[in-house]
């Protein structure tokens, strides 16, 4: 417990990673560590690669016929087939252009390779033919609603990410760091409880309301 803060700032209690309580959820028993994250079916993405590929390839093949046919082919074209061939390789458009299809390419290349959805933290498995998700978003919501039960809590704000849970609390009254404990051990026993693949770590803060 650390006194008042210089300017006259109210007393503030941290605790950066979890112990005692805390370290016992991340503790738990990772029988269900073989839960891996949900993958996206990027969907938005695939469908606009699919329109591009699917346009471009139209547009060439038609005019691939139409020379074919005896017809010239589309003024675009040429003068496409025309700047390739004269423009030098340390052109500003060249480089631009070269640029924006290694970060497309790259940006491709990420969304094929990573799970996604990270909203979605998976719980344990188990039953092997079964598979559960918990939206960070009602986990949240739900280990808030713990953490308000706890005596002295005037607010709380709980943000639940895939590796670690901050929590910060404002105590209206009682030692700062009994309220803590008290936090620690609700928040273990709530995620817990969520029956998490991979807990996260526990961050909890715990200070006095600023006095207006």
């Amino acid at each position: 417990m650390s006194g008042p803060e210089p300017g006259g700032g109210p007393p503030t209690l941290e605790k950066s990673a979890a112990e005692g309580a805390g370290a016992d959820a991340a503790r738990a028993p990772d029988d269900g560590g073989r839960a891996g994250r949900f993958w996206s079916a990027r969907r938005l993405p695939a469908a606009l690669v699919a329109l591009v590929v699917v346009g471009a390839a139209g547009v060439f093949l038609y005019d691939v016929a139409a020379v074919r046919a005896g017809r010239p082919a589309m003024s675009w074209r040429r003068r496409l087939a025309d700047g390739l061939a004269t423009r030098p390789l340390d052109d500003v458009l060249v480089i631009g252009g070269a640029v924006a299809a290694v970060v497309i390419g790259l940006w491709l290349l990420v969304l094929a390779v990573t799970p996604g959805l990270r909203g979605v933290l998976p719980m344990r498995r188990d039953t092997p033919d079964v598979r559960a998700g918990l939206d960070r978003r009602a986990a949240a919501l739900v280990l808030r609603d713990r953490v308000m039960e706890v005596s002295g809590v005037q607010s709380v704000r709980v943000d639940v990410g895939r590796h670690r849970i901050r929590t910060r609390a404002l105590a209206h009254f009682r030692d700062l760091e009994e309220v803590r404990t008290d936090v620690d051990t609700v928040l273990a026993d709530g995620v817990r409880e969520l029956g998490l693949a991979r807990p996260p770590r526990l961050s909890v803060r715990v200070s006095r309301p600023v006095k207006r």
